[in-house]
């Protein structure tokens, strides 16, 4: 990037995410739409078909064999009694979720049950990889 050329999707651009972050949730919403608005302050500057498209996060990892995979991944780890997510999330809400089907998204446009299940693999990740361990 030093001496590349950078291309951005309209509402990329990290000055514009920067100010959002800050603005309360109501502003946001304006609307009743996500990312209202930004979509609204910008309503001069892109297409209507740019400016309010739905939005189509990546990845989409909504076939059943990626629920499979991250499902078993779980199982096992369940088994591991010292796994440092333990620290933070109680085995056997884990195991609730495990036999959950959410079709509405837990957070986000990803946060579907399998997604939640890969975050929590990846926060096991984390803590082990990094050593983390909580103090209570």
């Amino acid at each position: 990037m030093y001496s590349g050329l950078e291309v951005r999707v309209p509402f990329c651009d990290h000055r514009i995410a920067e100010y959002l972050y800050n603005v309360p949730w109501e502003m946001k919403d304006h609307d009743n739409y996500e990312k209202g608005l930004l979509r609204t302050a910008m309503r001069d500057y892109l297409p209507d078909e740019v400016l309010w498209r739905k939005k189509s996060p990546y990845p989409k990892t909504h076939h059943p064999k990626y629920r499979a995979l991250v499902s078993e991944r779980l199982e096992e780890l369940l088994c591991q009694p010292n796994a440092p997510i333990f620290e933070l999330v109680r085995p056997d809400a884990l195991r609730q979720l495990l036999s959950e089907q959410r079709s509405q998204p837990w957070y986000g446009q990803l946060m579907t049950t399998p997604q939640t299940i890969a975050f929590m693999l990846q926060l096991n990740y984390w803590l082990e990889r990094y050593h983390i361990h909580i103090a209570v």
